[in-house]
């Protein structure tokens, strides 16, 4: 997807959030950047409107978001936020940190499962 709005505001955040590293996104990170997914390039921490995403492909404007304890009691913020990213046209695929420090593996086919129902990208 091109052209989506982004908040500059949000980038020094943005970047902060990057270096910082949730320790779940790094484990994931490590397992999808420079291509390790399917040859799929994958942004970290992006800007998307007045939100930062998890992560994101932009080729098939596809979120991913992987909620810790940040996200208790935050339900309907989470879920406007959501609303606003579809209203776009994006996708969501959504996990937990403890899924991805204990059940990986699972993640991963999930999130492949995910792109093959939607995109019918990966064979």
């Amino acid at each position: 997807m091109e052209n989506l709005p982004c908040s500059t505001k949000l980038k020094s955040r943005a970047k902060s959030l990057r270096k910082a590293g949730n320790y779940a996104e790094v484990v994931f990170w490590q397992h999808v950047h420079k291509g390790k997914f399917h040859k799929i390039d994958f942004d970290r921490q992006r800007i998307i409107g007045n939100f930062i995403v998890d992560f994101y492909i932009k080729t098939l404007g596809l979120i991913i978001e992987i909620d810790g304890e940040s996200h208790n009691e935050k339900e309907d913020y989470d879920e406007k936020r959501e609303e606003y990213l579809k209203s776009l046209g994006l996708k969501v695929f959504k996990t937990t940190n403890f899924r991805v420090l204990h059940d990986l593996g699972n993640v991963m086919k999930e999130l492949e499962e995910f792109i093959i129902e939607n995109y019918s990208l990966i064979n």
